[in-house]
């Protein structure tokens, strides 16, 4: 039987044929909670919904702590298991998301500042 996550069918069954495509089984995995910190309040600092999941064969260790359920860590968890397996057999793939998403924040920045320039200029006008 498979494991199941509080997340949609969708994801659960996109998740498992990932993992299955890179080799990685559930019983390649050992599973640690432990206690997460920052914002939660007496449910994080309280329960362990932290986890830390290590892939045995190749010994590539994940935590995650970003949500404040088990089960969503858990699942989020082996997705970023996948993405480091992923990373590590199509390098140049990511290198070009990389160079992508830093073209793009570039443009960003770009237009930010001719904005800031015009928004500058039009007030130093009004004040005249």
């Amino acid at each position: 039987m498979a494991l199941t996550f509080p997340v949609s069918p969708e994801k659960n069954t996109s998740l498992q044929k990932r993992m299955q495509s890179l080799g990685i089984r559930e019983s390649d995995l050992k599973e640690q909670f432990v206690k997460a910190s920052g914002k939660g309040g007496q449910n994080v600092n309280k329960v362990a919904t932290a986890v830390v999941l290590l892939h045995v064969p190749t010994s590539k260790q994940v935590k995650c702590s970003i949500y404040r359920t088990q089960g969503l860590n858990r699942y989020k968890a082996r997705d970023l298991l996948c993405l480091e397996m992923e990373k590590e057999r199509t390098p140049e793939k990511f290198r070009e998301k990389l160079d992508a998403i830093r073209k793009q924040k570039d443009k960003q920045k770009k237009r930010a500042e001719e904005k800031y320039k015009r928004n500058s200029l039009e007030n130093n006008e009004i004040e005249d």
